[in-house]
């Protein structure tokens, strides 16, 4: 284990010419403080957890000791928000101080959000708020807990600083990882200026560093575009069945790497509603619950016009190239959502007709407004032992769950699996523990007045979400009658 001094950066990104960033320092923030520190991503880049608890600790992610081998920069992005095209965007509170290098050669990008103006922040303060750094910091850790890919959060620090935004709030710092922060946006803002030269630089340093296999090849472009297709529909469909919603994928808010990135007015499914809009903003709800996998294939088309210099010198062959990407897409999303949906169920290998059963689960639970979470839960319990008939009594509509349920038993008795064996597939596949909107909030609301513990407490439950963990089990239920009526924004 290491110190922070000893951090070995690498900054590839940062040699690439300036029309790719911005060079700056971050600007400190008043009475900076450590909230949380979390020992499993600092594991990443082998950080000695002791280095948490020294005094200068905080100094050095908050830019008053500046690290050794950082350099920092603000990366330039453009993108569709909201389906509508903004010509620059770019990193408006976020500086990469540099990639961090690991013991197994593993690349980390160290990224300060909140730390101040940028070349990109559009006249704002290049600053985060706390409530909104609570949510990022634990929702990032609780998907990695899920098994999805995702960003990483090393740490949060609180402040005294106050902040504006539809109130005065404070001020805070999140230190998020990823081996990478590249965008669909940041290939947009190239081909849109018409500097293709530019593109095809992007895409060379995002191939040669983060996807090497297809370095070699003579349609390496176009195998990248196939690769970041697969991984984004693939991505999408793990969000579809663990119930997450984003709430605001726009462009510039999708990871070139497939992970979840840029955790703003998220939400996870309470009762089943596939409707669910997270996004208070959201007024016409376009990034509502269902219609996350159709958005999903929206931005993978604005990523294909970007690219498609790259794809092919024809235009016509260009295009057809970047078709082909909407079918895999769609393939691969279906793939993979069917595949994920049969193992909730409890099933090894998804065959013909199990869509449909998952299907005619689903609507149950919308009709009776059933807990998602618990509900899958619960299945496990019926699926090892079918006469099991709690689960009947949380639904509204009772024969249509017998009639359901006689299908159900019919399926299982094709696989022959033991019911233990199956209830334990199914409990590792459904989890007990997700980060529910009101448990977040009361996470936040005790750190505005001082205490940050139930943060920690927050993040060691959703590092183990399949886990019983019976000292939490009042975590997995659904919301009390105030925790229904939060609603979150974009404002961070």
């Amino acid at each position: 284990m290491i110190t922070l001094e000893q951090l070995s950066f690498s900054n590839s990104f940062g040699r690439l010419p300036e029309a790719f960033h911005g060079r700056l320092q971050p600007t400190p923030l008043d009475g900076a403080h450590l909230a949380s520190f979390n020992a499993a991503a600092a594991a990443l880049i082998d950080l000695d957890p002791g280095e948490a608890g020294r005094a200068k600790f905080v100094d050095c992610l908050n830019g008053r000791h500046p690290l050794p081998g950082a350099d920092p920069i603000a990366m330039l992005y453009a993108g569709h928000q909201f389906g509508h095209y903004v010509e620059q965007l770019g990193d408006g509170r976020a500086i990469i101080l540099g990639e961090v290098l690991n013991r197994r050669g593993e690349r980390w990008e160290l990224q300060l959000k909140g730390a101040g103006p940028t070349p990109y922040s559009r006249r704002g303060d290049g600053r985060a708020v706390l409530r909104s750094t609570i949510r990022e910091y634990l929702c990032s850790e609780a998907m990695h807990g899920l098994g999805i890919p995702t960003t990483r959060a090393l740490c949060m620090l609180g402040s005294a600083e106050e902040v504006y935004r539809e109130q005065i709030e404070t001020g805070a710092l999140l230190l998020r990882m990823a081996p990478s922060h590249v965008r669909f946006g940041s290939f947009e803002v190239f081909f849109y200026r018409g500097e293709h030269e530019r593109l095809r630089e992007l895409a060379d340093y995002v191939i040669e560093h983060h996807y090497p296999d297809l370095w070699q090849r003579e349609d390496r472009y176009p195998a990248f575009y196939r690769e970041v297709v697969a991984r984004t529909a693939r991505l999408v469909a793990q969000w579809q069945q663990v119930g997450f919603a984003h709430g605001v994928l726009n462009t510039d808010n999708m990871s070139i790497l497939g992970l979840t990135l840029d955790y703003g007015p998220f939400g996870f499914l309470d009762d089943y509603q596939p409707g669910f809009i997270c996004n208070h903003s959201d007024h016409h709800g376009r990034y509502a619950f269902d219609r996350q996998p159709d958005i999903g294939l929206w931005n993978v088309s604005c990523l294909a016009q970007a690219l498609l210099p790259l794809l092919d010198p024809e235009p016509e062959a260009a295009v057809e190239l970047a078709r082909a990407g909407f079918d895999l897409y769609q393939e691969e999303f279906r793939s993979a959502y069917d595949q994920g949906m049969a193992a909730k169920l409890g099933l090894p290998e998804a065959q013909p007709g199990d869509d449909a059963l998952a299907q005619g689960w689903l609507d149950l639970l919308a009709s009776s407004r059933a807990d998602y979470s618990n509900s899958f839960r619960a299945l496990g319990e019926f699926a090892a032992d079918p006469g099991h008939t709690a689960l009947r009594h949380d639904l509204v509509d009772r024969a249509a769950f017998d009639a359901w349920a006689r299908d159900y038993r019919q399926r299982l008795a094709r696989d022959g699996m033991a019911g233990d064996e199956r209830r334990a597939r199914m409990m590792g596949i459904n989890p007990r523990y997700i980060l529910r909107n009101y448990l977040a909030e009361q996470a936040i609301r005790t750190a505005q007045a001082g205490d940050y513990r139930e943060i920690d407490r927050l993040l060691a439950l959703l590092q183990r979400p399949f886990d019983e963990q019976p000292e939490m089990a009042a975590y997995a239920a659904p919301p009390p009658d105030w925790g229904r009526r939060l609603e979150v924004s974009c404002s961070s």
